[in-house]
């Protein structure tokens, strides 16, 4: 597929993340503005198109009732597949030089409508009403097997005929831009008798994406049925306090150790703008149980980067890695969560699981690219990291290549805080 003209003309450019090939949604809100509120929005070049406003001004008409009325995304959500087709091809013909030029030919709607990205701030563009993260990355699992079990026994039994997960806090979820507080939690050192109720020492990234479900559903699932249950996806950083994890997370996994927060990407980019970039799922070593085989191209081949820039210094880009490295696809992981029956609501967040390559530049955590903390890693400021320092901010990218033009997430990016010095003070 080739890039599809705008007239918007930063759409056009081969660079930019956002052409009309793209359009994706979020939700945002001008800073100088409090009484206008959030608006939903969809990205187009450099500017949003405020659908907000075009809903009430009868341009966009999705449903009997408004769903763009409310700043998230979840009530045109639940309107399912056949709303999402509609709005994405009434949002084309709207946009699409030589289109409808209800918005385009009206001087006064185009003004309003359309609003600098640069001016505003983004905001969470869902709800999130459940978040689980996975581990479905054999590279980034057999690394940290390989360092706590060593390599005959990195991966557990079970790795390589289930999707491992952990029901998280969608409490802690956050959007791109929120600032992020080193965490407090119990620590054990091995020649250490009891633990430490002290600021975490070890603190991470996991450079993972999410998949936001958009159809509810109360059973099994099978993994076709979870493919288009799927609404879209976002850049996820588990950011993730290694030492708490090491004392607290036998025998039932991570607990503290991932609740501070988890940060995603104000963007959705859909399913649909994914289509020309789906790609298989890798050989299976060990075959899969009929539930969860693979039906076709489930992965996606999106590049992935995250930079790392210590406080008021220039950024270093410490992996370069592939959403097609994962061994489990999301719509597998989804379809494995409803078999318990365990229903699914829209606006569940599955986040991947750390996304490692199998080269160190493509390793998606520090606790990987740093092998422990034994093999700092070297910044192009001369500093060396082994795990996160207060003030370092970090910035995931997602970019898949098309045609003359890139489908891309914006930033996910977000500041590490110092600890409180008193976090029971009040």
């Amino acid at each position: 597929m080739k890039l599809k003209k705008s007239w918007i003309n930063s759409a056009n450019d081969a660079k930019s993340q956002f052409p009309l090939n793209n359009l994706p949604y979020g939700v945002f809100a001008m800073p100088d503005d409090d009484e206008a509120g959030a608006h939903c929005g969809v990205a187009i070049g450099d500017m949003i198109l405020d659908l907000t406003l075009l809903e009430e001004e009868g341009v966009l008409v999705v449903s009997n009732e408004p769903v763009f009325d409310l700043p998230f995304w979840n009530e045109f959500i639940e309107l399912g597949p056949d709303a999402w087709a509609a709005l994405r091809t009434r949002l084309e013909d709207l946009l699409a030089e030589g289109g409808d030029d209800t918005v385009s030919g009206d001087a006064d709607l185009k003004s309003r409508a359309l609003i600098a990205q640069s001016a505003v701030e983004m905001q969470l563009p869902i709800v999130v009403t459940e978040y689980t993260d996975f581990y479905a990355s054999r590279h980034h699992a057999t690394n940290i097997g390989t360092m706590f079990r060593g390599a005959e026994n990195a991966l557990p039994p079970n790795w390589l005929h289930i999707p491992i997960g952990y029901n998280g806090r969608a409490s802690s979820v956050v959007v791109s831009g929120s600032d992020v507080r080193r965490p407090w939690g119990q620590l054990k050192s091995p020649d250490q008798d009891s633990p430490e109720f002290l600021p975490c020492r070890r603190f991470d990234l996991e450079l993972e994406m999410g998949a936001i479900v958009g159809t509810a559903s109360d059973g099994p699932i099978t993994v076709a049925e979870a493919d288009e249950n799927i609404f879209g996806y976002v850049l996820l950083n588990d950011w993730s306090a290694r030492d708490i994890q090491a004392w607290e997370y036998q025998p039932l996994g991570p607990f503290q150790s991932k609740a501070t927060a988890t940060t995603i990407s104000p963007w959705i980019v859909t399913k649909a703008a994914l289509e020309p970039f789906r790609c298989m799922t890798p050989p299976r070593e060990v075959p899969l149980l009929p539930h969860l085989q693979d039906v076709g191209p489930m992965l996606y081949d999106i590049d992935l980067t995250v930079t790392l820039a210590p406080e008021g210094k220039a950024a270093t880009t410490i992996t370069r890695t592939n959403y097609s490295a994962l061994y489990y696809s999301a719509a597998q992981q989804l379809a494995h969560h409803t078999t318990s029956g365990c229903p699914m609501n829209v606006g569940d967040l599955l986040g991947s699981g750390t996304i490692s390559g199998p080269t160190k530049p493509e390793r998606g955590s520090l606790q990987e690219l740093s092998w422990g903390g034994k093999e700092p890693l070297t910044l192009e400021t001369g500093e060396s990291r082994c795990f996160l320092e207060d003030g370092d901010t970090l910035t995931l990218y997602g970019t898949a290549q098309g045609d003359g033009y890139l489908i891309g997430f914006g930033e996910c990016t977000g500041t590490l805080l110092p600890a409180l010095k008193d976090p029971y003070k009040r």
